[in-house]
């Protein structure tokens, strides 16, 4: 039996194509969203685009038919306008002029007249006060990342034989004669996606480790496991994978997805790399290391604030800053003797086009061609967005997404919803992409960070 839904405008927002998400159940759209697509469609940055996007597809939709009694949909179902339903009640204390509450009225009055209905919105509290009314309610899933212990870590540990583990790195190992142990204590083989990297245990001895890759036929050693990018040496297991999807040529990894805690040197070790193949490279590799950084409110207002670009995004990078400042001078005795040198290193890294910081709205509409390209708390990119700036590589440039998927900013987005996980979970087993998600245990800052992010 087809459903109804009714849409909220934040979904449109977040997903414009939201519409055509639906099969063959109707769609119902209550005259407040389509004020508030219109209040929206004149702002910057992605918010307007979207709402103009959305309008543009009403108006195709308009053009097929009459909106207030439904027009069918290209991929089945339905689609309408409400604009009755002002008598519909609600529970004391819930003001009738609030958009919010104009779309529950909506949903109350179809409820009483037709079953199922169920209300689609991004918004938590919204979907509270649904269920104090008895209305169904549910997040926008099409764009859901699997929850946060079930999503892809792009590493696994595998068992061998103690011949094959002996002779690993001459001649490499099928994912066939690779095991694990279930709670069981049975064995079972291991699924392994192209590019997952992989801790050998020799099983004869727990002791005995050997890190690899699968490639999509074998499990291959590691290509650059001694490398020291910029003088920069792995510390922990995650890393070693790390360094491996960074410093791994464009034409066979332009896009690394980087997922983990704060001071798991996510920021640290891509600069690193980064500034090892442009600066330190008889070739380089890139022409510039170019760094965005999404940030909810800024992205929205960076028009109306004073300066000229770097100006406007100088907030932003102190992250980035505070990482170059290890690399630049890496004797941590004298680092900061010398506070003006320090500064005058990294700013000449920006003053010779080495780096360079754009917020996400420059660089929108563009192919960036040959370039190194760090988006980082990419947590807090919408799907759209995630989307956006991977499908706008050009050729020679490189990719990295780096975040934490509990770490978020953005008031519509989740762990499960966020640009990060979706784009980790669409490009799972991709060719072209290298991921991997770094453990709280390989946090590489102070002993008291470490212990307060075990205990805290």
């Amino acid at each position: 039996m087809p459903k109804t839904y009714v849409l909220d405008t934040n979904v449109l927002i977040q997903a414009p194509y939201a519409l055509q998400s639906f099969e063959d159940n109707h769609i119902v759209l209550p005259i407040a969203v389509l004020e508030e697509l219109d209040a929206l469609r004149t702002s910057d940055g992605e918010k307007g685009a979207n709402a103009r996007q959305a309008i543009r597809y009403l108006e195709s939709l308009r053009t097929a038919g009459n909106l207030l009694e439904g027009v069918p949909l290209p991929d089945g179902g339905t689609l309408r306008l409400e604009v009755n339903c002002v008598h519909a009640k609600l529970p004391e204390g819930f003001p009738e002029h609030k958009s919010d509450n104009r779309i529950l009225k909506v949903c109350q009055a179809l409820k009483e007249t037709q079953a199922p209905v169920i209300l689609v919105t991004k918004d938590i509290l919204v979907r509270i006060k649904a269920q104090m009314m008895g209305i169904e309610a549910e997040d926008f899933t099409t764009e859901q990342a699997p929850i946060g212990d079930q999503q892809y870590t792009g590493r696994c540990e595998a068992y061998v034989s103690e011949k094959k583990f002996e002779s690993f790195k001459k001649k490499h190992i099928s994912p066939n004669e690779l095991y694990m142990m279930d709670e069981a204590g049975q064995k079972r083989a291991v699924d392994l996606v192209p590019n997952q990297f992989v801790i050998l245990k020799a099983d004869q001895s727990d002791r005995k480790t050997q890190l690899g890759r699968f490639d999509g036929q074998k499990i291959v050693p590691l290509a650059y496991g001694k490398k020291k990018p910029y003088g920069v040496t792995p510390r922990n297991v995650g890393q070693h994978f790390l360094q491996e999807a960074l410093m791994t040529d464009t034409d066979k990894a332009p896009l690394v997805i980087v997922k983990g805690t704060a001071g798991t040197a996510k920021t640290f070790y891509s600069l690193a790399v980064g500034l090892n193949a442009v600066m330190e490279l008889e070739e380089p590799a890139y022409r510039r290391i170019l760094i965005c950084r999404p940030n909810v409110q800024f992205d929205d207002d960076i028009g109306f604030l004073p300066g000229d670009e770097s100006e406007k995004i100088a907030p932003l990078l102190r992250p980035a800053i505070d990482n170059l400042e290890l690399l630049v001078d890496q004797n941590e005795k004298e680092r900061f003797k010398d506070e003006r040198s320090l500064s005058g290193k990294v700013e000449e890294l920006f003053d010779r086009g080495i780096i360079i910081a754009q917020a996400l709205n420059f660089i929108r509409g563009r192919s960036v061609t040959k370039t190194y390209l760090i988006i980082d708390e990419a947590q807090n990119l919408t799907p759209k967005q995630a989307k956006g700036i991977i499908t706008r590589a050009g050729i020679g440039t490189k990719v990295i997404l780096l975040g934490d998927p509990n770490q978020i900013d953005h008031p519509l987005l989740d762990e499960r919803t966020n640009g990060l996980s979706y784009a980790a979970e669409k490009m799972k087993g991709s060719p072209l992409c290298y991921q991997i998600t770094l453990s709280a245990d390989e946090c590489e800052r102070s002993a008291l960070a470490m212990d307060a992010i075990k205990r805290m």
